[in-house]
């Protein structure tokens, strides 16, 4: 995007690329969050690593407990394998955290002295193993307000917050409409195999002066519409 906020983003990611730290990336819903968790993964040098990811939101505690941590045969009813945990499957590579501030106040604890120790043990084992991921959480939630309201732990909070990284909405970048818009096109005419119709100016005009409350989410999906329903060359 051609956006002030996009090219320092974009800078933004080179550097921090480079880094070890854990990150936080922030922002409204449909802007990309986890796109920009993968660039950063891709340019870093552990690129080759494995790049996993965990939806914080979607997994009751158990489920999650097992897939962040592993288990052994044994470790509960069911265990009837042994199967390591998405920290110990990323490697040297990276853990994405998605909606990390649903986890339940349990799920925290357990986080931070992961974070904390940088080690780790299956569910059931005794063996220490050593976290070498990078972490990289994603939130939509206001975490400071979570924090105040007793609902996010403080110290792990700080402790995912060491780079934060916050990701403006599209309304904010509009010089990025009319580009991204044009990838859109192209990205799902080809898919399509059709033809590729062009974007009229007053379509761009309308874009640009939409509020997009979905993001760049909506603005990709309504490409997707237009470009079905369309039916001339523009």
């Amino acid at each position: 995007g051609a956006a002030p906020a996009s090219r320092k983003l974009r800078e933004a990611a080179a550097k921090l690329a480079a880094t070890p730290s854990s990150l936080l990336i922030r922002g409204e819903s449909g802007t990309g969050k986890d796109l920009l968790a993968q660039i950063i993964h891709y340019l870093g040098p552990n690129r080759g690593e494995p790049l996993l990811k965990i939806d914080c939101a979607t997994l009751p505690d158990g489920l999650l407990e097992s897939e962040l941590f592993g288990y052994e045969k044994g470790a509960f009813t069911g265990a009837s394998g042994t199967k390591p945990g998405r920290l110990e499957l990323a490697g040297c590579g990276t853990l994405v955290l998605d909606e990390v501030a649903a986890l339940t106040s349990a799920m925290q604890a357990k986080l931070l002295r992961v974070l904390d120790q940088r080690t780790f043990e299956r569910l059931g084992g005794t063996n220490l193993r050593r976290l070498e991921a990078r972490i990289i959480a994603l939130t939509t939630a206001d975490l400071e307000r979570a924090v105040r309201e007793g609902a996010f732990r403080d110290d792990l909070y700080h402790r995912l917050n060491v780079v934060p990284v916050t990701i403006p909405p599209l309304r904010e970048r509009r010089e990025d409409i009319a580009e991204l818009a044009q990838h859109f096109l192209e990205k799902h005419a080809r898919k399509t195999g059709g033809r590729q119709p062009m974007l009229s100016p007053e379509l761009i005009e309308r874009l640009e002066t939409h509020e997009w409350p979905g993001d760049v989410r909506e603005l990709e999906n309504f490409i997707r519409r237009a470009l079905a329903r369309a039916t001339g060359a523009r």
